[in-house]
């Protein structure tokens, strides 16, 4: 694995896609447009040569019609710039207040998802997760530092939210494996509850490596053939999306992402956190 080296304005591979980026959108919404900034992988480590790029505009009101209209044009074009990378951009255009407060996550906002080139209406990006990234390691492209932005979230916040989101998408799984018999998604979730119980014993978000390895120097090995097999199945993943999972490591992923929730809730009652019960055992 190459060494992290998160993407930014001076990283001579990415940064003519970053400045067409931040140019582009800046040009396009003139006064509304408040800063650009990086998060993700490219702001808690770890980033290397599978990873998507992720950013967040702010903007100090929603997108108007024309605004709207003029950015739907301009990213299938940024989306043919002469970079690979390009086709990895992924991120959403925040409103002054919604980026403020913690409390407004969970509305939707303009998104960008990875591989398109056509902004939608989610809330992936609206979370209590990605707004302590931001605010806590965020890359500033352009504007000033998201730290100015943001009010600070409280740690048991922080802890709740992550939970909650995890719990939430492992009973989906569980009721039905089928959600991740993919190669792609079933790794995808090995690395993604790893980073859930790591952020949430913790305190703070760290990158998938960071919570893959955190696992495992702290859990026994009955998971550790599982994990390094996810972390070494990231390469490719527009191939590996379009293969199903290997039914026994797709087996022990249900029942790997149970016994995470189970210590999640044993971690949470530990700091006398209790989850709501809508988001209570998978």
């Amino acid at each position: 694995m190459k060494a992290s080296r998160p993407p930014h304005h001076t990283d001579q591979e990415i940064k003519p896609l970053l400045d067409e980026l931040v140019a582009g959108t800046a040009g396009i919404l003139a006064d509304n447009f408040i800063g650009a900034w990086l998060q993700g992988s490219s702001a808690t480590g770890n980033f290397d040569e599978h990873s998507d790029i992720d950013f967040a505009i702010g903007i100090q009101n929603d997108l108007s019609d024309n605004e709207l209209s003029a950015l739907q044009n301009f990213h299938p074009r940024l989306y043919s710039f002469a970079s690979p990378w390009a086709k990895h951009l992924e991120g959403s255009y925040f409103p002054r207040e919604i980026l403020r407060d913690y409390n407004l996550s969970g509305t939707a906002i303009w998104y960008l998802n990875h591989g398109k080139t056509k902004l939608e209406r989610s809330a992936h990006d609206n979370t209590i997760v990605v707004k302590w990234i931001l605010r806590e390691k965020g890359v500033v492209l352009a504007g000033p530092e998201p730290s100015m932005l943001i009010d600070p979230i409280p740690t048991e916040e922080l802890r709740l939210d992550t939970y909650r989101t995890y719990a939430k998408w492992g009973k989906v799984i569980v009721k039905n494996p089928d959600e991740i018999n993919s190669h792609f998604y079933q790794t995808f979730a090995v690395l993604g509850y790893c980073r859930m119980l790591h952020d949430l014993t913790e305190g703070q978000i760290g990158s998938k490596r960071t919570g893959a390895e955190w696992v495992k120097s702290n859990w026994g090995d009955e998971w550790h053939d599982l994990i390094d097999r996810a972390w070494a199945g990231r390469p490719n993943p527009a191939l590996s999306v379009t293969r199903p999972a290997d039914p026994d490591d797709l087996r022990r992923t249900v029942l790997f992402i149970q016994e995470v929730l189970a210590e999640a809730r044993n971690a949470l009652a530990s700091f006398g956190l209790e989850p709501d019960s809508d988001s209570n055992a998978a």
